[in-house]
């Protein structure tokens, strides 16, 4: 049996995450303070209490990378190792250290990093996201294409066959919903998020982070990573440069579930925050065995599942 593990991407985070196994399980215990040691605050506190950073991309990123991470060691020490790894968007880094290719403490400032010059490049207000329904894919980006002569517009993401998000500036999001809606898309949903992010909009973001990356040596990757813009395995070599055209470019979570299901993957866990992609995974493919790992109760069923029980 070949098992994957998906890592959780922003917008998972919630109050309280990660609180139930942090409160029994050294493992995640120590990895919080390797956090909050790097970051010089506590992690634990940004997580666990109610607070108003935690929505605040800068720290949304390393927050969920953190607990991505704890979990992920968890599972570790109890033995289940996955044979591929990949995660959406954000949840690339967390892959990628699973993999190996960077340690935690150098992830959790660079995420850190990153989110500040995502906050800064599209600040809360710039532009628009919308999840658009049941729709080919061929016509969003035809009616985003033609929309673009009033300014930046594209998909964003490729969740599942049925749900991709566009995003980019108001007036030619609002002329690619109008030509959407005349092509008889019936159903639309504008999303609460701060800024329209995997888009051009990001670029100034994307060469900043790409300052930052070259001071990163990646090494050698002991699991299979697939990247959210290729859809493909990454290779070595190509790390900087893909992780740098991320942030600007639609994530393609739908295809690289169909890659991880060419490579012969039975399971497919969410190790993470939340159960957005255990819900996209389903979309994409009912046939896939799905769990996900955030608390007793799910590991409890995630372990059922592994064990082939």
């Amino acid at each position: 049996m070949k098992t994957a593990f998906v890592f959780s991407g922003q917008g998972a985070q919630y109050i309280g995450m990660g609180k139930e196994l942090f409160d029994r399980e050294k493992i995640v215990q120590e990895t919080f303070q390797e956090a909050s040691d790097v970051l010089g605050y506590d992690m634990a506190e940004l997580c666990f209490t109610e607070n108003d950073n935690l929505n605040e991309t800068m720290y949304t990123q390393p927050a969920i990378l953190t607990v991505s991470i704890a979990f992920y060691r968890f599972l570790k020490s109890k033995g289940y190792q996955p044979d591929v790894v990949a995660g959406l968007s954000l949840g690339e880094y967390s892959a990628l250290v699973a993999s190996g290719a960077i340690p935690f403490k150098e992830a959790v400032q660079l995420v850190a990093k990153r989110g500040k010059f995502m906050a800064d490049a599209a600040p809360t207000g710039t532009g628009k996201m919308v999840a658009v329904m049941n729709t080919e894919r061929s016509l969003i980006e035809e009616c985003c294409q033609e929309a673009s002569g009033l300014g930046i517009v594209s998909p964003a993401n490729y969740n599942t066959p049925q749900q991709i998000v566009i995003g980019g500036e108001t007036p030619a999001m609002d002329k690619a919903v109008e030509l959407l809606t005349e092509a008889g898309v019936k159903r639309m949903i504008p999303l609460k998020v701060s800024g329209p992010f995997h888009t051009a909009l990001l670029k100034p973001a994307a060469e900043k982070l790409a300052i930052e990356l070259e001071k990163i040596d990646f090494t050698e990757m002991t699991i299979p990573v697939i990247s959210n813009t290729t859809a493909q395995v990454m290779e070595q070599a190509e790390i900087k440069d893909l992780l740098e055209k991320q942030v600007m470019s639609a994530v393609r979570f739908a295809d690289s579930i169909e890659t991880i299901k060419k490579m012969n993957v039975d399971v497919i866990i969410e190790v993470g925050p939340g159960k957005t992609l255990t819900g996209f995974i389903k979309k994409i493919d009912k046939e896939i065995k799905t769990a996900r790992v955030e608390d007793e109760k799910t590991f409890s069923e995630a372990q059922a599942l592994l064990d082939g029980r």
